[in-house]
């Protein structure tokens, strides 16, 4: 690793491409992958074709595509042209691209052959740029000749390091989305105060899963391993388990970033099932050796070489979390926002303290606001130089974002240990006041719903009659209420019996009297419904449970967006 000066993008691509010049830097997984060395005249050459196509500095360029090589060198060479980055997330929709170019002022936009058609017909009037061989999609083309002439006499402009970098949209979970500005110090030193948590080698790989135009996965899955001349891979399709083990099991990779959504769909789906049948597995005393002997096993499937893998986005479950630690798997938890560029707490793997996100990164400050005198919880505030200035042409956002002595309010209630570490307790604006003024976390409540062997994810709100939990049941539940159903239409006197051999004791124990679906699905809910309560805390117990039937709406960051329910139902 080398010494940081101006804390701006180009020079980490500048410094890297000549201190790891014959290491691999970037590749798909099984293509032919691209040396440091290439970094710097690829990205020279983009920044060229930029500013043939009128880009200057200050102005902003789009990026809409996949995860792939040609998204970090596009980045790149956005860069160094002092233009400002506008990463999109595939998964928007295409009135929010429209939304996002126009919001932003995008003058260009790379776009991927995948994407190309998501793009509106309105935003023709950009100039759209082929990401994979950066050839115009819009009328016109560059000379080839002038593009050499372009690139061989390029001259980046001065950047300083509080200069915008990047806007990101993010819808979040809250309401309409907010373009997020970041400067070249807040991600470049977010990266570089990350190294007490992730310590990279030039030897190591990075299997890449979460998308670059995410802040988590583009500094700390991007940024880091370029400065310290790590390996990075790609897939060439989402990461489901068909197309994720091979690439496993090929790059075998050292290094891993994930959000709690993987890897707790990993422990559900495989790994618990599988202690489940161990008798003895139902003995706490016994837990501890058998989730160790599970999480060998699991560390083979990741290919045997993970010495770090980092969980972030989201909290994590805490009996997944239970039983990653008792496994002596080398995971680490950290926490932080898009604001923050992202990470404001981490842990080193092996020293992760249960169900806590850490201690702060270097040169962060945090601090518990308005702490309550009971509980010790507040909201978390923040200081540092990856605290970003502000929201793009939103300035009574901006200013709300931040106290009246300038600390950023980072919306998240949270305590604070004696040493430090920071638990994240919930959302200040999804904490739901209990009827005796308790403080009511729907996020705890849903992490105990989504431990049902019957439940996918849950939604939890509060209204005057109560907690009520949206429920989206399991794909095998769901299609046991279909059978159900089908075989009443068709007259089947065994549909109770079959219902019951889908979904086992739970229809069992509603009783062999129940006759239809619509029963079974009610006794099935009220199932749910208890078993979660001998859980919970008296004053936070569901007073009813409803089936979600449809797959909660959510953000790229696969938050489910709360500000949609329980409204638009009715």
């Amino acid at each position: 690793m080398y010494t940081i000066e101006r804390f701006t993008i180009p020079e980490i691509l500048e410094k890297s491409s000549k201190r790891y010049a014959s290491r691999t830097a970037l590749s798909m997984v099984g293509g032919e992958p691209i040396p440091y060395y290439e970094l710097e005249a690829r990205t020279r050459r983009i920044a060229a074709l930029l500013g043939l196509l009128g880009v200057k500095k200050g102005d902003k360029v789009a990026l809409l595509s996949e995860n792939r090589p040609e998204w970090g060198l596009s980045y790149f060479g956005i860069a160094r042209t002092g233009a400002i980055a506008v990463p999109i997330m595939t998964d928007f929709m295409p009135e929010q691209i429209s939304t996002i170019l126009e919001h932003s002022e995008s003058k260009v936009l790379i776009v991927s052959k995948r994407f190309a058609a998501k793009v509106p017909a309105e935003c023709d009037k950009r100039i759209l740029v082929s990401l994979e061989d950066f050839a115009l999609l819009t009328a016109g083309s560059v000379d080839q000749t002038e593009l050499d002439r372009a690139a061989e006499s390029f001259a980046p402009p001065p950047i300083d390091g509080d200069e915008l970098a990047s806007i990101l949209y993010t819808s979040g979970t809250m309401g309409k989305p907010k373009g997020v500005m970041l400067t070249h110090r807040n991600l470049v030193y977010n990266a570089w105060s990350a190294t007490p948590f992730v310590l990279l080698r030039r030897t190591d790989r990075l299997l890449s899963v979460l998308p670059l135009a995410h802040v988590y996965e583009f500094t700390i899955g991007f940024l880091i391993p370029v400065m310290h001349g790590s390996a990075i891979y790609y897939l060439d399709r989402p990461p489901s388990a068909t197309a994720l083990l091979p690439a496993l099991a090929a790059i075998r990779p050292t290094i891993m970033l994930s959000v709690p959504l993987i890897i707790e769909k990993i422990y559900r789906s495989s790994v618990k099932p599988a202690l489940d049948k161990i008798s003895i597995y139902k003995y706490a005393a016994f837990r501890p050796a058998l989730d160790w002997v599970a999480g060998l096993k699991l560390k083979k499937t990741f290919g045997g070489k993970i010495r770090f893998f980092g969980i972030g986005g989201a909290p994590v479950a805490a009996d997944v979390e239970t039983f990653l630690h008792n496994a002596r798997f080398l995971y680490s938890i950290g926490y932080g926002l898009t604001e923050t560029a992202p990470l404001l707490t981490g842990n080193k793997p092996g020293r992760v303290r249960l169900h806590t996100t850490g201690l702060p990164a270097t040169g962060v400050t945090l601090r518990i606001a308005d702490r309550r005198a009971d509980t010790g919880e507040g909201e978390i505030q923040a200081r540092g130089p990856n605290i970003f200035p502000g929201y793009y042409k939103d300035p009574e956002r901006s200013a709300e974002a931040f106290s009246s002595d300038g600390w950023f309010r980072t919306g998240d209630l949270g305590v604070m240990d004696a040493h430090g570490r920071i638990t994240v307790r919930g959302r200040l604006k999804t904490m739901i006041l209990g009827a005796s003024g308790e403080n009511i976390y729907p996020e705890e409540i849903e992490a105990v719903l989504n431990a049902s062997p019957y439940v996918l994810e849950s939604l939890v709100y509060g209204d005057e009659k109560g907690l009520t939990a949206l429920v989206h049941l399991k794909p095998e539940v769901i299609e046991s209420f279909t059978a159900r159903v089908q075989d009443e239409i068709e007259g089947a006197e065994v549909a109770a019996a079959s219902f019951a051999a889908a979904v086992g004791h739970a229809a069992q124990a509603a009783g062999e009297s129940l006759g239809s679906a619509e029963k079974a699905a009610g006794a099935l809910l009220d199932r749910i419904k208890k078993e979660a309560n001998v859980r919970l805390a008296a004053f936070s117990r569901i007073a009813k449970v409803e089936l979600q039937t449809e797959p909660f709406e959510k953000t790229p960051k696969q938050s489910i967006k709360r500000f949609l329910y329980p409204g638009k139902r009715g």
